[in-house]
């Protein structure tokens, strides 16, 4: 459960691995999207981590907010704070057993587009918990171009026959995730949908998280000198003092270029990696992919 200004929501979330492991990555996915499509990531993860995949709120299986007003940053940040304490996130700051060697337990992030920056906006934030980050396609300036074609994807009232009709339409509307096989589709639509009472299948998302992009700027995000360019959070990248591994598909329109030139400049020890054949965002379920996100954890 996780609290809001209009009272306790429930915040579901898909586990892997062993609980007293001591290595936990915690894992939040894009937009419009669902903890089960880091599926693939988490099976090759949990020899070595316990993989905690998280629904946030208006999607997947956790709760749809009454006050629609509510699916704000400062809500999801709440709810993946509360995230981290389920995942047992080890007390900031006991440098004296860190030193000495007892201190074993380790909280690493994996965020994709939005789930990124909300593992971005907690790892800067002081004491954080979280070890290591991976942003997955998304950096500290997102283009307004960029986030108002994101909003059209999600439709109100989009109802389909068949999942059959939700993989065709996720294959048209999800095609720059990269080439996906066919069982990867199928497990994006099996999950991305659910039958409603009468019959049809309606995609697994509130879609009054459109309105939080209607052209309002979030109150958390800071009021940088890019913003006539998109979403400036420069202030909190400059924040950061964990490793950061930052993966961008070669074709997208969300992590530019000259912002990841500008990343690299500002935090020299960032690592990069690109992938060819993929716009916004990796899907990370290619052995590609996945191996890139494991070598970088397992660290």
């Amino acid at each position: 459960m996780a609290l809001g200004d209009s009272g306790f929501h429930r915040i579901a979330y898909t586990e892997w691995g062993q609980p007293t492991n001591p290595h936990t990555v915690v894992c939040v996915h894009g937009l419009a999207r669902n903890s089960r499509d880091f599926d693939f990531l988490a099976a090759a993860l949990t020899p070595d981590c316990r993989v905690m995949c998280m629904d946030v709120v208006g999607r997947g299986e956790s709760d749809w907010l009454d006050n629609k007003s509510e699916y704000t940053f400062s809500t999801n940040q709440s709810d993946a704070a509360a995230m981290l304490a389920r995942a047992g996130a080890p007390v900031p700051g006991n440098l004296l057993q860190r030193l000495r060697g007892h201190d074993k337990h380790r909280l690493d992030w994996v965020g994709t587009s939005m789930g990124g920056l909300i593992g971005m906006f907690l790892a800067a934030k002081r004491n954080s918990p979280i070890r290591r980050l991976v942003l997955n396609d998304v950096g500290a300036l997102i283009p307004w171009s960029a986030l108002f074609r994101m909003k059209g994807y999600i439709r109100r009232g989009r109802r389909f026959t068949s999942v059959a009709k939700v993989e065709a339409y996720l294959r048209e509307v999800c095609a720059p995730f990269g080439p996906l096989t066919d069982e990867q589709w199928h497990h994006l639509a099996r999950h991305g949908a659910r039958q409603s009472e009468d019959g049809a299948y309606v995609l697994r998302y509130d879609p009054a998280i459109a309105d939080g992009l209607h052209g309002h700027i979030d109150r958390e995000f800071p009021m940088g000198p890019d913003v006539l360019r998109g979403i400036d959070l420069w202030n909190v990248w400059s924040k950061l003092t964990c490793p950061v591994l930052v993966l961008r598909g070669a074709q997208s329109e969300v992590l530019l270029p000259r912002t990841l030139q500008e990343m690299r400049k500002r935090k020299p020890d960032v690592e990069i990696v690109e992938f060819e054949g993929v716009g916004h965002a990796p899907a990370l379920m290619s052995e590609e992919q996945i191996a890139v996100v494991k070598k970088f954890l397992l660290k």
